[in-house]
């Protein structure tokens, strides 16, 4: 019979409405079950034991040899000698005495033959038993050595993973990074897709993190199914919830994150981090997809360390944090990033392969400071020309700065703007910010800008939000070059090595 017409029989359309409607309600519990992980992310987190040992615990040997258990071969009972026969009176006859004899005779050598076959029977039985014996022992003891050496091999590779983690490689360090976000097992729609970059000097984390777009959510609020029409029907969670919902998981997921990479990062190479959350949608105005920043923050270790995130709102706690967003993030409105990076700087590969980036042209980072000078006057005058204004320079010094004043006619963003520029080969601390701001305010510029060949520490960046302050790094610098048709490169550590630097970059120097 059609399934569709045993439904209809007697007391099936009763227990078809009746599953229908369970099925309804499950959705409905399985929906608000997603919002409530959604809305608690901040709860739960990783152990730190369990991030410590992101690479994998090393394995004990734990090999158990096989028995063998073939039982030995049990040699079989002998045929007893037989018997000599008595002789009767009629058996003593002449002739049948012999015979009797004879027959006597023959079948003790039949038994002794069939023993002695047996005896060679039961030893090559045992030999062949002893053979499976010391075979399987040899290939047990094989496979036990095979074993504790991909142990070995095991062990060892997370021995190495350990120690390039606790000596800050960074390579390693973004493994890491990698490795507690998906520890972190959030709830759909969230899925750690990043971007990670690790500055080892600076010590400088960046975190571009595509976050779900608000149509991702799940607002189904009820799902109930219409015995009448055979229909299930959906109502929605409001509008304010809706929007209420997505901001506190976005802001949710920027804390945890941030939190989590830090609780877990016992070498502590990591000292701040640079959270960008990111949505890809379709642009209103264009019509076409972009990527936008709806969220951004600068945090250190220790501004985040002495907070209970299981008892913070989560939006006040990013504010608190110095943290960039519009009032309502459901609007998806682009706000500019903290700290922004160049996806094609190489710089922040391993540094044996920055020694390979070698075009023929000029490593910025060991020019001289009167070809540095030229060359920064020279970028901003093309920069600053397109739109009728110029630039001068104004003093150059020995350690790599150079002043200089842009005029830019723009009557909206432009004005007088003070540009100070770091020949240096390593990161730029907060005191060459300060002086920035300071000769800005002096000079009665707009604006301040900081160029460098290297980068610049976390306090920078930190005394360089909310205040009327561009600070372009190496990456930027070869960007902005580039853009005018300027070809060169930034190799720091050939640079240190010309100048005979080889000692390591101390904490201060770092800013």
């Amino acid at each position: 019979m059609p399934i569709d017409k045993l439904f209809r029989l007697p007391g099936m359309e009763k227990f078809n409405t009746e599953r229908q409607r369970g099925k309804a309600l499950n959705l409905t519990r399985q929906y608000a079950a997603e919002r409530q992980a959604l809305s608690t992310l901040l709860q739960k987190s990783p152990t730190i034991k369990e991030m410590s040992e992101w690479m994998g615990a090393e394995e004990t040997p734990s090999f158990k040899a096989k028995k063998f258990r073939e039982k030995r071969p049990v040699k079989e009972h002998h045929e007893p000698k037989p018997s000599r026969p008595l002789l009767g009176l009629l058996d003593r006859l002449p002739g049948r005495a012999a015979k009797i004899e004879q027959d006597y005779l023959d079948r003790c050598a039949r038994v002794e033959a069939e023993n002695a076959e047996e005896d060679r029977r039961h030893e090559t039985a045992i030999k062949a038993w002893e053979d499976r014996r010391s075979k399987h022992e040899a290939d047990q003891e094989k496979a036990e050595a095979a074993e504790a050496a991909r142990v070995e091999r095991t062990n060892q590779k997370i021995r190495d993973i350990k120690k390039a983690w606790q000596s800050g490689e960074v390579e390693t360090v973004v493994h890491y990074v990698a490795a507690v976000m998906k520890m972190s097992d959030h709830p759909p729609p969230l899925s750690p897709r990043v971007e990670l970059r690790f500055d080892g000097p600076s010590k400088l984390l960046m975190i571009d993190y595509r976050l779900p777009l608000p149509s991702d959510m799940p607002t189904t609020k009820t799902v109930r199914y219409n015995a009448t029409s055979g229909e299930f029907s959906m109502a929605q969670i409001s509008q304010a919830d809706a929007r209420a919902l997505y901001d506190s998981m976005c802001y949710q997921v920027c804390l945890r994150t941030i939190s989590d990479t830090f609780r877990g990062d016992k070498p502590r190479n990591i000292d701040s981090i640079a959270f960008n959350g990111n949505v890809e949608a379709v642009n209103a105005a264009t019509g076409k997809r972009s990527t936008e920043t709806i969220l951004s923050i600068l945090v250190t270790r220790d501004e985040i360390a002495d907070i209970d995130l299981k008892h913070v709102e989560p939006k006040a706690c990013f504010k608190a944090l110095k943290g960039v967003s519009a009032s309502s993030l459901a609007g998806l409105a682009a706000v500019p990033p903290v700290l922004t990076f160049n996806k094609q700087d190489r710089r922040f590969i391993k540094a044996e392969d920055v020694e390979l980036i070698d075009d023929g042209s000029v490593n910025l980072a060991a020019m001289s400071w009167e070809d540095f000078e030229h060359l920064v006057r020279q970028v901003f005058d093309k920069e600053f020309a397109a739109r009728g204004g110029e630039v001068k320079v104004t003093q150059s010094s020995a350690d790599g700065g150079v002043d200089a004043i842009a005029f830019d006619p723009d009557p909206i963003t432009g004005g007088k703007i003070v540009i100070q520029a770091k020949r240096y080969t390593r990161p730029v601390g907060v005191s060459a910010v300060r002086d920035l701001y300071g000769t800005a305010q002096s000079e009665g510029a707009s604006r301040g800008i900081l160029v460098t060949t290297a980068d610049f520490g976390p306090d920078a960046h930190k005394f360089a939000k909310d205040k009327p302050l561009t600070l372009l790094n190496g990456g930027q610098l070869l960007g902005l070059l580039e853009k005018h048709g300027m070809r060169a490169r930034i190799d720091i550590a050939q640079a240190r090595k010309d100048m005979g630097l080889t000692g390591k970059i101390s904490k201060k120097m770092q800013g």
